[in-house]
């Protein structure tokens, strides 16, 4: 008995309980935080919250990592390479996070998307533990549950952060002249269709602009091209001429929404898509 009016006179000196037993503790202030070193101290006071805010993190990018996962752990933990995330090809594995969510980690390098630069500034990272491929244009698939797991990972975060679907993309969507990860064999489809998640086009429209371009489609000049896949995000030059950069970065789009088929070639099916994504998310 003793012990527990001790307890109730202790509440009720700290301002938590009154005597009149009302609980007032959602009245009571954050708590105040003092700053103190070397140049002296200061009081901290987060009481009011600013309206005029968002969060750094706006992007998602993901990778293969073309390593096994013993090799993955340690490049990414000890060298000049990074990622917030790592998704092992163990199924037993959990999700490593390697970097915290709000530091920045070295995983995008030189990239661009939109009006949008140096995506390590602005970006997740997330790796997935996957061969990359065998030889030139013939890509290991990723195991079930490796895409399941990210497609939780993706819900968390996108959710967390409020990222848009325009900005859940590929390592080869911000750098198309230099890398192709993560492949034709990621699928964007699915994780659309089944999880919500990230851009996919719809079938009506890209038909739709399939018959619209169809006799037309070969008097498009590159140019043309070229303006519809900078619209839509990619980084490249209007040289109008079918350059390397141009064909990099139309397989970087086919990697992401015409997996069938990465060549590099702008065709009316490859097209459509395009326009059909533009007409979507412009």
């Amino acid at each position: 008995m003793k012990k527990i009016l001790f307890l109730f006179l202790i509440l009720c000196i700290s301002g938590i309980i009154y005597p009149s037993g009302k609980d007032v503790s959602k009245n009571i202030k954050k708590p105040l935080k003092v700053i103190k070193n070397t140049a002296g101290s200061i009081i901290l006071d987060n009481s009011y919250n600013s309206k005029g805010q968002n969060f750094r993190e706006r992007f998602i990018i993901i990778h293969y990592t073309a390593l096994d996962k013993n090799r993955s752990l340690e490049v990414l933990t000890t060298q000049e390479v990074s990622s917030h995330f790592l998704i092992s090809d163990v199924e037993s594995d959990p999700v490593y996070a390697l970097v915290d969510e709000s530091r920045r980690a070295w995983h995008a390098g030189v990239s661009e998307w939109k009006t949008s630069k140096n995506l390590n500034d602005s970006s997740i990272g997330i790796e997935i533990v996957n061969p990359g491929y065998i030889t030139q244009g013939e890509f290991i698939p990723y195991k079930e549950f490796q895409i399941e797991k990210l497609a939780v990972l993706l819900k968390y975060l996108s959710e967390k952060y409020e990222i848009h679907p325009t900005n859940i993309l590929g390592h080869s969507d911000i750098a198309p002249q230099r890398k192709q990860d993560p492949g034709p064999l990621m699928p964007w489809k699915e994780l659309y269709t089944k999880y919500n998640i990230g851009m996919w086009y719809d079938d009506n429209t890209k038909e739709m602009f399939k018959n619209e371009y169809s006799s037309i489609f070969p008097t498009l000049s590159v140019s043309d091209i070229q303006k519809e896949l900078k619209k839509f995000g990619y980084a490249i030059d209007v040289t109008n001429q079918w350059d390397k950069q141009t064909q990099n970065v139309i397989k970087a789009f086919q990697y992401h929404f015409r997996p069938e088929i990465f060549d590099g070639k702008m065709d009316l099916e490859t097209f459509s898509i395009l326009k059909a994504l533009n007409e979507k998310y412009k």
